[in-house]
């Protein structure tokens, strides 16, 4: 997603979100539905460094700088900047660089602990990659994935529409709207919104301020994954938590 504008000095800074031990005191989910770069992996180098390099490919202005829209999938994206009969031969070459240069992918801090504290059948991770994309970018980061993993080739509509967050929560066999979707981008908190789940975000391709300011606002933020806690109680119900 593109990094959002700083507030001119003359704005009113947006209010800052709650943490999510304050945000979900008392509230529990029966799954949690984790977005994947960004908040359970660091792909932001490589990711920028293709992108980049595919820019100057296609002659965009400013290609040094090129900032791409983290969290949308690819081919809507190529679609806003290109003209249509160059989108698919542009979206095949975008992807296939992606899938070759994986250099620096890693996994972000708090993420093992995650999806150890949380029943395999209570998570998933719901990503604007494509299938063999998440999958080499989950093999460079040494990350194990959960059993449900749902990408871009799986729905119709990608984020900010709820259907690849619906389609997790109907996998887990559980109602999204006691899901928790953790993201780190504006398309994927209106995604989770939109799918009627709750949102957590963590800092990523955007920070919390970017994040607390965008046009659908989040439940709760941290900094990472390693600043929350998730606990399942004797009825198998998720409390969420700060670390």
């Amino acid at each position: 997603m593109s990094v959002l504008p700083v507030p001119s000095p003359d704005l009113p800074e947006p209010p800052a979100l709650p943490t999510p031990g304050t945000a979900f005191a008392g509230r529990t989910f029966d799954a949690i539905l984790f977005d994947m770069d960004g908040t359970l992996i660091d792909s932001v180098p490589a990711v920028d460094r293709n992108w980049r390099r595919w820019a100057h490919e296609y002659g965009l202005p400013d290609a040094d700088s090129f900032q791409i829209e983290h969290g949308t999938p690819a081919r809507t994206f190529i679609a806003r900047l290109l003209p249509a009969d160059q989108v698919e031969e542009a979206y095949e070459r975008i992807h296939d660089l992606e899938l070759n240069d994986n250099e620096g992918v890693r996994i972000l801090p708090g993420t093992v602990d995650a999806f150890a504290s949380l029943p395999a059948t209570r998570q998933a991770i719901v990503t604007s990659c494509t299938r063999p994309l998440a999958a080499a970018r989950i093999g460079a980061s040494g990350l194990v994935p959960p059993a449900v993993v749902v990408t871009a080739d799986d729905v119709t509509h990608g984020k900010p529409d709820p259907d690849p967050f619906l389609l997790g929560a109907e996998r887990l066999g559980v109602d999204p709207s006691r899901c928790l979707v953790v993201e780190d981008a504006p398309a994927g908190v209106a995604a989770g919104r939109a799918a009627g789940c709750a949102v957590l975000v963590v800092e990523g391709t955007h920070s919390l301020e970017q994040l607390a300011g965008a046009a659908v606002a989040p439940d709760a933020g941290a900094s990472g994954l390693d600043q929350v806690r998730f606990a399942v109680g004797q009825d198998g119900s998720i409390s969420v938590t700060d670390a």
